[in-house]
Parts: C-alpha cells; structure tokens; sequence
C-alpha cells in the first residue's frame, strides 16, 4: 500500500487585522509585535463564518485539487481547539453536512496546535485498513473568539483560518518511508488552556465567554526545545541530517521561536516555511494552510524531503518526515 496526499486547500477570512489597527486600542505597536513575534497581520472571522464554515471551505478545496469524487472521502477529521460547539455535535459532522459527505465518518481530534500532525498520524492508520476510501483531514481555528482583546500578551499572536488534505491509498503498491513522532507532556498543562466554546461571536454589551490564558516564557522555552528534538529525532531514524531537508513545515506560533529553533539547530532560517507575519498563530490550521500556501507559490513540490512539526497546549507535540506528497 502507498499513502499519498492527493490535494490540499485552505481558507482565511477576507477581514485582516493589522498590528496597527491593534494599536488603536492597546498599548503597543508595529515595531514592538514585530520585533517580538514576527507578526505583521492576521485574519479575523466575521459573524457570517466560525471554525466549520471556514473547515468546509478548506475541505471543499482540498477536495477539488484532489480530482476525487466527494463520494470517495469515507472519513473526516477535524483538528480544533476552538470548536463550535462546546462539545458536541462535533465540527467535523458540520463539516460532512456542508460538504454534502455520505456514509463518511466524522470526529474532531483535540491536541491544540498540534493538532494537525496528530489527525494525519489517525488518518494515515485508517487510510491502511480502507484503501478504497480517502480521507479528509482539516484544521480549523476561530481562536480571535477566545483571546482578551484587552491582554496585549495573547491577542497580538492569533488569528483565523483552516487548511485541509486529502489523503489515501494511491494504489500504486509503492514502498514508502514516511517516519513520525507523537508526544505529550501534561505536566505542562496550565501553560496554555481556556474554556468555553465558539460558535457565536459575542455581540456587543454581551457576557464574554472564556479567554485563553498564555504563559509566554514556558511556552516558548518547551516550544524550543521540543521543536529541535523532534526534527532531529525523525532525521536519524531516516539516516539523513537536517541539511538534508528540502523544507521544514513549523507551526507558526511566533517567528522568534523558529528562529530560536534555527539557531539552535545551526540551520538556516530558509529552511523553515514562513507565513506567520500575514496570518498570525491559526494553532491545527497553521501547518496545512502553510503547506497550501507553499504549493500554490511553487516552493512545495513533488519529491522534496520535508518535515512538519509541531507543539501546542497539553502539553503535545509531534513531527512528520515524508518525501511529498507520499505518506
């Protein structure tokens, strides 16, 4: 069997909130998130849309670069910390419904910004036991709906969007070596967490619901370190060295943590995929909207190593090496 990714997609709100605009409200400004998070911009849901509008957007664009009937898709998987509902139905049964989907399966996977490399780990497993079926994994955030607008330590770093891909058996029977990493540290857990749920924008005077809370230094220390171990981890099992790497597909949490990571590995910054300073963290949607954006520019192509890699709240982290589009 020879897992493959058939096509991808993304989606991000047309309404863009610059850092400028930011400083209209709060104390700060261009220069200082720049300089602090690598962030220029970020996209930000209006009311007509929430995390499974913008997944059905992404998903049907995925859907549509695959070539594939949507009555191949026998299983959808969307990767959310910021669900419509608090907790159930799940996202991605909206997502089935909008995308019009039969005899599909459906579940949202929670694993915060590492969301995207766990559901494509689950997918993968699925895919080998139902090579007639292909897969939909999305990842999708309306996490502008969760932050303090007021906390000039949070809000500055996120914004909104989906990516999605299509996967499964190619049916080539080609043998392919695709290595991955899944991890976890609870002992973290306080660095990052909220409650609450986001289906409905708040409407003005209206009660806010729950905001994330953000430990930045921990954070960023364990973002570090973990990013770098990972990446190494899956090259030796590969017998190759980072250099080797075509591109590596980093969760875009803060362009000074990729940098740290560059630096730390002693490789260079041009390595690592950037798209941070126009969309800000999007958390499980930000590797496949990074990777759709990469294909549609020409820097992602068939046959280059690459790595994705991730970290988010949990604490969970996880990494993949694939030869693309191969799985």
């Amino acid at each position: 069997m020879a897992l493959r990714i058939f096509g991808t997609g993304s989606y991000l709100p047309p309404k863009v909130v610059t850092n400028d605009d930011l400083a209209q409200s709060l104390d700060t400004s261009d220069e200082w998130i720049y300089t602090h998070t690598g962030i220029h911009a970020r996209h930000v849901a209006e009311a007509d849309d929430c995390t499974s509008t913008m997944a059905a957007k992404a998903g049907r664009a995925a859907i549509e670069a695959s070539g594939l009937d949507a009555s191949e898709i026998g299983l959808v998987i969307v990767a959310t910390s910021t669900p419509d509902y608090n907790t159930f139905p799940s996202t991605a049964c909206l997502v089935q419904n909008a995308l019009g989907l039969k005899e599909c399966g459906a579940y949202d996977l929670q694993a915060a910004c590492a969301g995207f490399i766990y559901a494509l780990e689950q997918a993968r497993g699925w895919a080998t036991l139902h090579p007639e079926k292909k897969a939909l994994v999305v990842g999708a955030e309306t996490l502008t709906r969760v932050v303090d607008w007021h906390d000039r330590a949070s809000c500055i770093l996120f914004g909104d969007g989906a990516g999605a891909v299509v996967l499964g058996d190619d049916g080539t029977g080609d043998k392919v070596k695709t290595l991955s990493v899944l991890g976890a540290d609870g002992s973290g857990f306080a660095f990052i967490s909220r409650e609450g749920g986001t289906r409905i924008a708040p409407a003005p005077g209206q009660v806010p619901i729950p905001h994330m809370t953000l430990q930045g230094r921990p954070v960023f220390n364990f973002a570090v370190r973990t990013m770098d171990a990972v990446i190494m981890q899956l090259c030796v099992q590969a017998g190759i060295t980072p250099v080797e790497l075509d591109r590596i597909f980093a969760h875009q949490a803060n362009g000074r943590i990729i940098d740290a990571v560059s630096r730390r590995m002693d490789l260079a910054l041009s390595k690592f995929y950037m798209n941070i300073e126009t969309t800000g963290n999007t958390s499980a949607a930000s590797i496949p909207v990074a990777i759709d954006e990469a294909i549609r520019k020409g820097d992602l192509r068939d046959g280059m190593k690459i790595v994705l890699v991730g970290f988010g709240a949990g604490l969970t982290y996880g990494g993949m090496l694939m030869n693309w589009p191969r799985l």
